[in-house]
């Protein structure tokens, strides 16, 4: 078990995970916790990261720091999507390595799974089949920080470990039409649409496509159990359990936000994977479950965003 008192690295700790983790750790009475801006220290950068960590010799590192973006953005940024998020993985691990430091905690992906896996998903399902195309750039990166992880415990008989979400949200997302996830992109597409006399919303693939969703805050609850609970296994599934397809959240958004325009769905642009829900039973037989509902959590996202237009990305 990890000491109140321990120093805890949070890489990306003003991104939507990270702002959520650093709320959440405070709460649950860790008080020593560190970051640093992209701006402070550009994790892509090897020798400023061995630097860093060499220096501040935290107990704890936890990377929740990473390029992101939905079926747009990993379309046309490949590359970026792969590279990028390598540097950051790769340079956090051998700098903890080299540091010392025991405990690491890799926030992977559930696009990391086979595009046609068995439902739910099980954690030994990965690398059991190919990859969705649109996405598989950056689920190639977080495959490989999965397996450095998996080598790391081996090799080395260091306590690092992968926490495997489903489809995250809640307050500090991405709302950036060009790069964002599904649901911040509703959320924001339905906003602009309702302040535009309720304009008719177009949106991409059939509609049909299945997904998992869970509020950010629920994953931090999960890693303070991570923190605090001895981990047998080096990857562990954390999901809500729930499923619902895009036709049914865009209606769930789309009634939040109170817009009474027309929508129309765009079949000749992807889908991506036809389903995706985890299997978390593992990680439930520790003692975490999800508390946030989706209309409760996507109701509070929206009041965020209304509450933080001026900044959002």
């Amino acid at each position: 078990m990890i000491s109140k008192a321990a120093k805890i690295y949070i890489a990306g700790h003003r991104g939507m995970v990270g702002t959520s983790l650093w709320r959440t750790f405070e709460n649950a009475g860790y008080q020593n916790l560190i970051g640093r801006s992209s701006k402070e220290l550009d994790l892509r950068d090897q020798s400023a990261v061995r630097s860093f960590i060499r220096a501040e010799k935290p107990s704890v590192i936890i990377n929740a720091a990473a390029k992101v973006g939905g079926i747009l953005a990993n379309q046309t940024q490949p590359f970026s999507f792969l590279i990028e998020n390598l540097q950051i993985q790769n340079n956090l691990m051998e700098s903890a390595l080299d540091g010392g430091v025991n405990k690491f905690i890799f926030i992977g992906s559930s696009c990391i799974y086979p595009k046609f896996a068995p439902q739910p998903l099980k954690e030994e399902s990965l690398l059991s089949g190919p990859l969705e195309p649109t996405n598989e750039a950056y689920a190639i990166a977080k495959i490989a920080g999965v397996k450095a992880c998996e080598a790391i415990r081996k090799e080395f008989s260091r306590d690092f470990i992968t926490i495997m979400p489903s489809n995250l949200y809640g307050p500090n997302d991405h709302f950036d039409l060009q790069t964002a996830h599904v649901l911040p992109a509703l959320i924001r597409k339905f906003h602009e649409a309702k302040l535009l006399q309720h304009s008719t919303v177009t949106l991409w693939g059939s509609g049909t496509a299945l997904r998992e969703f869970l509020h950010v805050d629920d994953l931090s609850k999960a890693l303070i159990i991570a923190l605090e609970k001895p981990l047998s296994d080096s990857i562990y599934n954390v999901g809500s359990g729930e499923e619902l397809s895009i036709r049914e959240l865009a209606l769930l958004i789309q009634k939040t936000i109170g817009h009474t325009g027309a929508l129309q769905w765009d079949d000749f642009m992807p889908d991506g994977t036809p389903r995706k829900l985890l299997d978390s039973n593992k990680f439930k037989q520790l003692g975490w479950a999800p508390t946030i509902a989706l209309s409760d959590g996507i109701a509070q996202t929206y009041k965020w965003f209304l509450n933080n237009q001026h900044h959002t990305r």
